[in-house]
């Protein structure tokens, strides 16, 4: 499945979850002229604001921004950044390569801009960072359920069909951890709260706690279904998975199983879903979090 409105679907049946497309946001007040409305749409779960994006439609100046997909993954990460200019400069100072939202080298003291626009906005470069990761400045943005005055975490709904808690962690497979630890520990102040063994995904990990969120960096086995997930965009790092953590891990099975989602994995704590039955993700569902994360205190 790789139409958004599919995907919507998806995410309602599954998570419970209803998702807004971008439109939803400039139905009253258009975008910038020629700027395409229809490639994303946006799903709140948790403390997280997933996002999923049509590459076909992704297109500046007649230009695709990403490559076209023959069935989902998950791609990379976007930040809001306090003191952005501050956060590019530590970037270079380490020597992360940046680009613009179309692609231009960002090599200036200054960092590049939206089209049209005086936003700054910026991606690292897979090659010198692992992954694409997106940076701009909070601004308004009524399909972030996060930016509401006095939001927190919510507590499980009676509802919610899958008891979600919070995302646990994201995980990120790799063969270069330094590279994923440069951007989040050297230039953008992250902390290394655990190294070692997932035994459920078959890999060594380093986690990293930042703003109020756990990265896993994982290091998978040879002959591991992550090693497998890892190849197909090697050398380059690969987001792998998002774990929630649920109130009620058998209440989270049944559901999952009554929606037609396998189960690949599971432990006493934890399961992992197919991901052929699971939107091209396994997606991971646990009763605790990663050790080191102080959210457990």
């Amino acid at each position: 499945m790789t139409d958004l409105r599919g995907s919507e679907a998806w995410f309602e049946r599954v998570f419970g979850r209803a998702s807004h497309p971008m439109a939803e946001m400039t139905k009253n007040q258009p975008a910038s002229e020629d700027y395409p409305t229809d490639y994303s749409t946006f799903t709140p779960i948790s403390d997280v604001l997933f996002d999923m994006i049509d590459p076909e439609k992704y297109v500046l100046d007649g230009v695709q921004q990403y490559a076209s997909v023959d069935k989902p993954h998950l791609k990379g990460f976007g930040w809001y950044i306090d003191g952005i200019v501050g956060a590019y400069q530590s970037l270079r100072k380490v020597g992360v390569e940046m680009v613009g939202q179309q692609g231009q080298p960002a090599d200036g003291d200054d960092p590049p801009t939206a089209p049209g626009s005086p936003m700054p906005i910026f991606f690292t470069v897979p090659a010198s960072a692992g992954l694409r990761y997106e940076f701009l400045p909070q601004i308004p943005f009524p399909l972030d359920h996060r930016l509401a005055e006095g939001w927190e975490v919510p507590a499980v709904s009676d509802d919610d069909p899958l008891a979600i808690r919070q995302c646990s962690h994201h995980t990120v497979l790799t063969d270069q951890p330094a590279r994923g630890l440069r951007v989040l520990v050297d230039a953008l102040g992250g902390e290394v709260v655990h190294e070692g063994r997932n035994e459920v995904l078959g890999a060594t990990s380093t986690y990293v706690h930042l703003a109020d969120a756990v990265y896993e960096y994982a290091v998978p086995d040879q002959g591991t279904a992550a090693h497998d997930d890892w190849s197909l965009k090697a050398p380059d790092d690969t987001y792998h998975a998002i774990t929630w953590q649920v109130a009620d891990l058998d209440r989270a099975v049944k559901h999952l199983e009554a929606q037609g989602v396998g189960i690949r994995t599971r432990t006493n704590d934890t399961v992992v879903t197919d991901p052929e039955t699971s939107l091209g993700i396994p997606w991971g569902f646990t009763t605790g979090l990663t050790p080191g994360d102080p959210r457990r205190a």
